[in-house]
């Protein structure tokens, strides 16, 4: 690769390492040496305050702090005496010692630090021309106390420290820029495997996938290539399937046709019989068949009950149609709903009064709802209705309106004989009456309960039919506006 990532990776990790490890080497060249100065400076004065706390004599603890820290010092009395001293030359401490105090050494020294007590100076010695690091005062008792370390010996030190981190860095630089190399390696391995795999995807080579896994930036770029990947290779199976779509729409297209034919061949069934018995009543009016004024009026009865029933059934088609094509939009409004139920209630009472109905309608408030209130009071006819019809026992109806989960359920029960069981879901179907016989009695097309359903689906809502030991129970929902 031209501009490897691994390679860049490297060369800037190892330039890093470079620029700090030139930038440690000129900090301990420039400052090394004078940080050690410092630390022998405070080497002096632990000794001095040592020899202070104990009263004037060398301890063994002081001892063996100046020898551990190769300082060379001497305790002198008042006449110039030396007591106690490590020195090769104990005379020569003294004349040190004496030099000072007459100013003979300020030629050829530098003071770092005078108070009342002590002296720190920087002097050259001149016979050796050996610079020292020098510390001398006089105690309580009047004895004095020199003590000096070489300032040569810190230099080396100083020069030897920053060859040594100079040659460890420049070690430690190729331990890492090796390690780094390695590292690099296997963080670029899942992206050259990246490329490749986006390489086989512009070939349409969709059944690669990443690998190598991991939770990190990369793996989710991996993950986000394996989805990409299925989805266009689902894509190129949606496209290569057309043909098996386009199989699937005729087949739905011959669905429909069959069901349009069923449907056709429900409304015939259901006008055949009305308009049989309207042909046959008419002739019979026609050829005089009637023997007295009450039968020609009888067979006049059939006939305009006939045809109410067949005018019901269109009206009835019709409202579904528009329903079920979402030409009939609802007029959504705020409502009090037991109003409603109520109103139908007054308008169904001749009716309920000849069924012997005994019906329990107990709201304890008023419910208010959004929703369209002509459709509503639609649906609450249509139950209350069929409630009527298929009425036994004790010919009990009971109507409830409750809220629960934050929906207006109202429900219509009547006591009588269950919905069979295989004819529960069957039942919103156009045209699917349980009992035929009964339902032809009173006039039923097996259409109300679709529109129920139909009304309750472009309200967004639900209706179901519950079976209970003795009756049945309808019920529909409605969004509360409380």
């Amino acid at each position: 690769m031209k501009k490897s990532i691994r390679t860049r990776i490297a060369v800037v990790f190892i330039a890093l390492m470079a620029a700090f490890l030139i930038g440690i080497g000129l900090c301990a060249n420039f400052f090394l040496e004078k940080v050690y100065m410092s630390e022998k400076k405070e080497q002096l004065l632990k000794s001095w305050n040592t020899i202070c706390d104990s009263k004037g004599t060398l301890s063994e603890d002081t001892i063996q702090f100046c020898s551990s820290n190769s300082l060379v010092y001497a305790l002198v009395d008042e006449n110039l005496t030396t007591m106690q001293t490590n020195a090769r030359e104990p005379k020569e401490m003294a004349g040190r010692l004496l030099g000072n105090l007459l100013g003979k050494e300020e030629d050829n020294s530098r003071i770092l630090e005078n108070t009342e007590d002590y002296q720190i100076l920087i002097v050259q010695d001149r016979f050796e021309r050996i610079d020292y690091l020098e510390m001398w005062g006089r105690l309580d008792n009047g004895s004095y106390y020199i003590v000096m370390s070489p300032v040569q010996s810190i230099s080396e030190a100083a020069h030897i420290s920053v060859r040594f981190y100079l040659l460890l860095g420049a070690l430690a630089m190729l331990c890492s820029g090796i390690s780094i190399w390695i590292i690099t390696s296997r963080i670029v391995k899942p992206i050259r495997e990246l490329s490749g795999l986006s390489e086989r995807m512009a070939g349409l080579d969709f059944s690669a996938h990443y690998e190598s896994g991991g939770e990190d930036e990369i793996g989710i770029l991996g993950e986000n290539f394996n989805r990409m990947s299925d989805n266009l290779e689902k894509a190129m199976g949606e496209l290569k399937s057309a043909n098996t779509r386009l199989e699937v729409d005729l087949a739905e297209k011959i669905q429909i046709d069959e069901m349009r034919r069923e449907f056709l061949g429900n409304v015939s069934h259901e006008l055949k019989t009305p308009i049989a018995l309207i042909q046959g009543y008419a002739e019979g009016l026609r050829d005089g068949i009637s023997e007295s004024p009450e039968d020609a009026e009888f067979y006049c009865d059939v006939i305009i009950d006939e045809a109410q029933k067949m005018n019901t059934m269109v009206k009835q088609l019709l409202s579904l149609n528009q329903l079920e094509s979402g030409e009939n939009q609802m007029q959504m409004e705020r409502f009090d709903l037991c109003e409603v139920v109520e109103g139908v209630l007054q308008s169904s009472r001749l009716l309920l009064e000849q069924s012997g109905a005994n019906v329990i309608f107990e709201p304890q408030h008023s419910w208010y709802v959004w929703a369209d209130e002509f459709r509503i009071e639609e649906v609450i006819t249509n139950f209350l209705t069929n409630a009527i019809h298929h009425l036994e026992g004790e010919k009990r109806i009971e109507i409830r309106v409750r809220e629960e989960n934050g929906v207006v359920i109202t429900s219509v029960f009547n006591t009588g004989k269950p919905i069979p069981k295989e004819d529960l879901e069957r039942i919103w179907d156009k045209f699917y009456k349980v009992d035929k016989a009964r339902t032809r009695a009173y006039g039923g097309s097996g259409i109300g309960l679709s529109i129920v359903k139909a009304i309750m689906d472009a309200h967004a809502q639900t209706c179901r039919v519950v079976n209970y030991d003795d009756g049945v129970e309808f019920s529909f929902t409605l969004e509360s506006s409380l």
